[in-house]
């Protein structure tokens, strides 16, 4: 795993806890719904990164005879179990405690205390969010935000950006609840903010599930990863065509990857046996997140009829053939 994904991990970890505290004691102090809103969100969000974490460490347990291709896509499932308790506890507590505090309105208490709690997370939010956003970028390349975060393979560094993203809109709304709720002497704007938080964490969970949803069905290696592939087997003399390649993620740097070639006909066994293992060294050192590979030699007529049979492709010759 990326120490870069760590490091994100742990910097959100040591602000949240920090500020999850604040949070409540001021909250106990005002009596704010939305500063105990906010205490809720920054409870989960460390609850979630500890989840992260361990997932991490839990990704990176070698391969055994129950899980001969390890156990990488662990990180994915707790990457999903993530959004669910944003979703659940996060956003639920949030709106239940917005709608109880709008049926008993009861004035913010010495607001200042409020001010400055928020001030203080929105530093050590956005601190925390700058170091997510740093490593973010080192990855995006020239994609944009959202074709990066459906592209990556790493959840962490685009959950914990999400995160603080929700966290620091969340602070905001607060804020602005606690303000008008002063100026206008109406409680109710209170619990209105953490209604808005709830709704806030709701769409952030749904936003993660979906991602974390096709990490874990199976996603396969960038376009980029394919063709570079593919030119690397396609352009050997020693074979006639290219059937297919399959490629998928079994984790953030770990690519399994399966090919059908369509090899010489005058090779000999021990010559396609070379073939194959000079592939593969090719393969990984050029893309070393290739950590499997299987290179099936079957000619292109036996791969397309059985396609075919399977109702997978048309009856004509398929363009990689030669």
């Amino acid at each position: 795993m990326a120490s870069g994904s760590k490091t994100v991990v742990y910097a959100a970890l040591a602000g949240n806890s920090l500020i999850a505290v604040m949070k409540f004691v001021v909250a106990s102090i005002t009596g704010s719904s939305a500063m105990f809103s906010e205490g809720v969100h920054s409870v989960v969000d460390s609850g979630n990164q500890i989840l992260l974490l361990f997932g991490m460490k839990r990704a990176t347990r070698k391969a055994d005879e129950k899980h001969p291709f390890g156990y990488g896509m662990e990180l994915y499932f707790y990457t999903f179990v993530v959004a669910i308790l944003i979703f659940a506890v996060g956003s639920g507590i949030s709106i239940y405690e917005g709608i109880h505090s709008i049926g008993d309105p009861q004035p913010v208490q010495s607001p200042e205390w409020s001010y400055g709690v928020l001030i203080l997370a929105m530093i050590f939010e956005g601190g925390a969010w700058w170091i997510a956003f740093r490593e973010f970028q080192k990855t995006r390349g020239d994609q944009s935000v959202l074709s990066a975060v459906r592209n990556s393979k790493d959840p962490t560094v685009f959950t914990i950006l999400f995160e603080d993203s929700a966290a620091m809109l969340g602070l905001m709304i607060a804020f602005i609840g606690i303000l008008c709720s002063q100026i206008f002497n109406l409680p109710i704007l209170d619990g209105i903010a953490s209604i808005c938080i709830g709704v806030v964490l709701a769409l952030v969970a749904v936003l993660l599930a979906i991602e974390a949803k096709g990490l874990l069905i199976g996603e396969g290696a960038s376009p980029e990863v394919v063709a570079g592939i593919r030119e690397l087997v396609s352009t050997d003399k020693r074979i006639t065509g290219l059937n297919e390649i399959l490629t998928m993620h079994m984790g953030p740097q770990d690519i399994l990857l399966a090919a059908s070639v369509d090899f010489d006909d005058s090779l000999t066994a021990d010559k396609v046996e070379q073939a194959i293992t000079d592939f593969e060294r090719v393969i990984k050192e050029k893309f070393p997140d290739v950590k499997r590979i299987f290179i099936e030699a079957q000619s292109w007529r036996q791969h397309h009829a059985t396609a075919i049979a399977a109702g997978e492709m048309s009856s004509q010759r398929p363009p990689d053939g030669k």
